[in-house]
């Protein structure tokens, strides 16, 4: 048998999420996986072979797809109605199984068949986006187009970030991604504008022009949050695309608090020490990274950010852009610039003393328990929801409504 999955898409839903038709966003999201193949005939594949059917009438977390292309055997995922949405099977039995998503009446279709819902998934902790939810697989409806673009674009959320990003942008930036996808403005278009305003901003600190920096900074730091939401929703992520964006947020941080701390001079608040501080800045910046990245390498298979729920704490207020833009904006607003560039200094020193004094304890656990687990893996984030680390880095999707529900009962 071969290790390909062949992957049958069958209709379509009556509307766009995003500017997507369910058959289009599932034709984006299945490529993505490994050792699959799209097919439009599934009566055409193998006798032998394994083949997923998908309803594109259905709203897929793409965990679901994942999982479901790794089980074994015939496996029927049905809704909280019973009603099937997916179906794993093998090629020669295709011509039978394939009634139950085309006439959903039709459930005999589906005997002997292994039977899934959604919570039977065993589904962990979204690594890159640093947080836990249940996974979802929802009916595209016209009276919900809404509510599903909004699940779509709060589940593209990281679960752990920095305050600014987790609080004050959701909302701006849900309808900025609605803008950029009626003016057909692509993710790495917004990232080219990021990396232009950017280097303004940081032309313009180094000259003492506080005001425009900091307007064409927080600019900058809206569109990193629309870019990468842009691209998740619409699923249109690039490797170029992905490069230029990391690599913006790694370079940027620290060559603008070295022009504010140049900047200082025109704005007649000139630092004596200012070579021995901007050392000071680097040092700190780079010493964190080294934190977060000896953490992933050396002693866990996730961010240090998502071990213990202090960690999380600390992410939303380390020595990261945003907090730093806080302090360099508020000093401006009161007429000293320069005390903003000292406390950018200290805070660097002391956010990674911490992350060192985390790596180290982190190391310590490690030594003598043999291993490290993120507390998202301990915890459920409907029944744990009186929790407050749950609370503030774990949200409820709309397919969990049932779930809490029944949890509650």
């Amino acid at each position: 048998m071969s290790n390909i999955t062949y992957i049958y898409i069958h209709g379509d839903s009556e509307i766009k999420l995003w500017g997507l038709s369910g058959r289009e966003r599932l034709q984006r999201m299945v490529l993505s996986c490994q050792q699959i193949k799209l097919i439009d005939d599934p009566f055409k594949t193998p006798d032998d072979s394994a083949i997923l059917l998908l309803r594109a009438d259905q709203l897929f977390d793409i965990r679901v797809i994942s999982t479901l292309i790794q089980l074994q055997g015939e496996i029927v995922l049905c809704n909280q109605t019973g009603i099937p949405v997916a179906l794993r099977t093998v090629g020669n039995r295709v011509p039978s199984r394939i009634e139950a998503l085309r006439h959903t009446t039709r459930l005999s279709a589906i005997h002997g068949m292994k039977q899934y819902s959604i919570q039977d998934l065993q589904v962990g902790i979204q690594q890159k986006l640093k947080k836990k939810e249940h996974p979802y697989v929802l009916p595209i409806a016209v009276n919900q187009k809404k509510t599903l673009e909004w699940e779509l674009f709060a589940g593209s959320y990281k679960g752990v970030t920095d305050l600014v990003t987790k609080w004050l942008w959701p909302i701006p930036a849900f309808w900025a991604t609605h803008l950029c996808i009626r003016w057909k403005i692509t993710p790495n278009q917004v990232t080219v504008l990021s990396i232009v305003l950017a280097l303004l901003a940081g032309i313009a600190f180094g000259y003492g022009y506080y005001a425009s920096g900091l307007i064409m900074g927080w600019i900058m730091t809206f569109l990193d949050t629309v870019d990468g939401k842009l691209a998740r929703v619409t699923i249109t992520s690039s490797r170029i695309g992905d490069v230029m964006d990391h690599g913006l947020d790694l370079i940027h941080p620290p060559l603008w608090y070295l022009a504010w701390g140049i900047g200082l001079a025109a704005a007649e608040l000139p630092l004596n020490n200012l070579e021995f501080l901007v050392w000071l800045i680097f040092i700190g910046y780079i010493g964190g990274r080294i934190c977060e990245g000896l953490f992933e390498f050396w002693l866990a298979p996730f961010t240090l950010f998502i071990w213990q729920r202090i960690d999380s704490f600390n992410r939303l207020i380390t020595a990261r852009r945003n907090p730093n833009l806080i302090l360099l904006t508020t000093s401006w607003l009161v007429g000293r610039p320069d005390i903003g560039f000292i406390l950018v200094v200290g805070w660097h020193l002391l956010s990674t003393a911490f992350l060192a004094w985390r790596l180290f304890k982190a190391w310590q656990v490690k030594h003598e328990q043999g291993t490290l687990i993120s507390w998202m893996e301990t915890i459920d984030p409907v029944l744990d929801r009186n929790q407050i680390a749950v609370k503030v880095f774990t949200r409820i999707p709309l397919a969990e409504k049932d779930y809490q529900n029944r949890g509650r009962a």
